[in-house]
């Protein structure tokens, strides 16, 4: 079988049969997950799989269901079909090929969340190149780094980013996007110039093996990974995503997600489309909680996804009640702590269910629609994931351990690699598993609770202490909006906990503040777990919102080291309200 089929004209392949047939089962076993896990196995796709084609394309024939969804903070939207979709995409399809874009080739896709993202992403997979999602507030350094790294021949941007190329050496295509009619900066070539391409079928075949998407890991530790997923990795993964995400036909899903990161493609492109639902997506420029739930209510969102930071916002404005269409509510980023997921329930009669993956892999372990809650659990594996957790010093499988991949079973949505670093992709694909490196528990149902990266993880008087636990306990306090813990040095000790708190509004950075937050800690948590040290400070994040632990394990080294105290620091030992407690 190939690729190149008109979906309008003949029937569909037996790979688009196959996916169809695996996304059906799922949706009919929804709410019965012992069913989905005991019955769902990944569809064969055959040699020659192209999701943008054999998928895309097929359901887009003659539908004019809306596709894509997209409003502005000033009430502009814009709305696209399915059939509208897959004519722009195999439009543009047919330009890039015309500007010398070929199978095989890096594309860097450096947008917002704008039409021309959707279609260049379709597009892109049409003709067998490789999309390099790349977030819009990186600047020209980092670009040249990655530009080199991934070896882009081509770069499609908007205007106001594209003097940051005047930076970066290479010899690639450069491609702006804009208005008809509006001239492209100098030495670029204006995107618009693609709605004159023809729209007939690209035609170009693909291997389900080949590359076709590279996600640039968010970078919480160290110099970001490119990670490399197939034709199939991602497109066929993310059935499970789809799964977790409880979406449905003519559904209209909102994730909040920024192009650039994993989770974009999971909840903004792959996910919902192959449900078969709207992209919805409000764009803003500063997060508004009562503009948001105005959108949830106008657009009838029926499924919503948003990262912990936004629903942490939420709580702390008046959450109201529940938007009238919404069914399912989700997060998924970092785990989200037990006491928000209390705070939307008791509001909107709601359960945020809570996801994990990583961009290496889709959705893999999740609280799935119907399915039975464990507080603080991130749920069960998902349907055709094995997972293992396995003791970092023995290598055996433990009810506590390194969340893992057991790779002697199909691991269908995992990444082919990290591109250009053998050695790296070695160290991840290992003893016959693919290593996270999360650590979590599993109890005697099997329900997995995180309890922190196998680098976040520390010793404290022999004790090992997650700083999710602790941060989860800091959070219920209502001073705190977000906080983030790591070790700091001690002689005697070996570590001692120490807090980074973002205040709520309303609060103020004061001693009686600082003794409030300790007193609830203490009070809250087994003595080796006791925060002693407080800090009230602006939290250091990646672009993608995730915290970056390791610069305040840093600050706390270096301050240790040169045997200072941090000036802004509260430590339990000067406040005597607490002795004795």
């Amino acid at each position: 079988m190939t690729s190149t089929t008109d979906p309008s004209a003949a029937g569909p392949s037996a790979a688009t049969s196959a996916f169809r047939a695996a996304r059906d089962q799922l949706l009919e076993l929804r709410a019965d997950g012992a069913r989905a896990t005991a019955e769902f196995s990944w569809p064969d796709v055959g040699a020659h799989f192209n999701w943008a084609v054999d998928w895309f394309d097929v359901i887009a024939a003659g539908n004019d269901a809306v596709a894509l969804w997209i409003v502005e903070e000033d009430g502009s939207e814009q709305k696209v079909t399915f059939a509208e979709m897959a004519r722009r995409s195999d439009q543009v399809a047919n330009w890039l090929t015309s500007l010398g874009v070929r199978r095989g080739d890096h594309v860097m896709l450096m947008l917002g969340n704008q039409v021309e993202l959707w279609e260049a992403m379709l597009a892109i997979m049409k003709v067998g190149a490789v999309i390099l999602p790349t977030s819009t507030v990186l600047g020209s350094a980092d670009l040249a780094d990655r530009v080199e790294r991934a070896g882009v021949r081509h770069v499609i941007v908007n205007p106001e980013d594209a003097g940051k190329f005047d930076r970066v050496p290479g010899g690639y295509t450069r491609i702006s996007t804009g208005s008809a009619g509006d001239p492209a900066p100098d030495g670029w070539t204006s995107f618009a110039d693609s709605h004159g391409a023809g729209a007939e079928k690209p035609g170009v075949v693909v291997d389900t093996s080949d590359p076709s998407i590279i996600y640039f890991t968010s970078g919480t530790t160290s110099k970001p990974k490119m990670v490399v997923h197939t034709q199939e990795s991602y497109p066929v993964g993310h059935l499970t995503t789809a799964y977790w995400l409880g979406v449905q036909k003519h559904d209209v899903h909102l994730a909040i997600s920024s192009p650039g990161w994993g989770k974009h493609a999971w909840s903004c492109f792959f996910a919902p489309w192959i449900a078969e639902a709207t992209v919805f997506v409000y764009n803003y420029a500063k997060f508004d909680p009562a503009a948001l739930r105005h959108q949830l209510e106008r657009a009838r969102v029926t499924t919503f996804c948003a990262p912990p930071t936004v629903w942490r916002m939420l709580i702390q404005s008046a959450l109201g009640e529940r938007p009238t269409s919404l069914r399912e509510i989700l997060s998924a980023g970092e785990p989200l702590n037990p006491e928000v997921i209390s705070q939307v329930q008791r509001a909107w009669g709601l359960v945020i269910r809570d996801g994990y993956g990583q961009t290496e892999t889709t959705a893999i372990i999740a609280n799935a629609p119907g399915s039975q809650l464990k507080a603080g659990s991130m749920g069960l594996p998902l349907p055709g994931v094995h997972i293992a957790l396995v003791d970092p010093l023995t290598g055996e499988t433990a009810d506590e351990g390194e969340i893992c991949l057991d790779l002697s079973s199909p691991a269908v949505n995992l990444m082919a690699g990290y591109y250009g670093d053998p050695v790296r992709s070695a160290d991840v694909v290992r003893d016959g598993y693919f290593h996270t490196g999360d650590v979590a528990s599993r109890d005697e149902n099997g329900y997995i609770t995180f309890i922190g990266r196998t680098d976040d993880i520390f010793k404290s008087s022999d004790y090992k202490v997650s700083p999710f636990e602790v941060e989860s306990v800091l959070i219920e306090h209502p001073a705190v909006a977000e906080a983030a813990v790591v070790p700091a040095p001690d002689d005697t000790r070996l570590n001692i906990t120490k807090a980074y708190v973002v205040l709520a509004a309303g609060w103020e950075a004061t001693e009686e503040t600082a003794l409030e937050v300790l007193r609830h800690a203490r009070v809250s948590l087994p003595p080796f777990m006791r925060v002693r040290r407080l800090e009230f400070f602006e939290l250091p994040k990646t672009s993608s919102g995730k915290i970056r632990r390791v610069e305040l394990r840093e600050r706390e080294n270096e301050a240790a080291a040169a045997g200072e105290r941090l000036p802004d620091e509260w430590r339990d030992d000067q406040f005597a309200q607490l002795k004795g407690r």
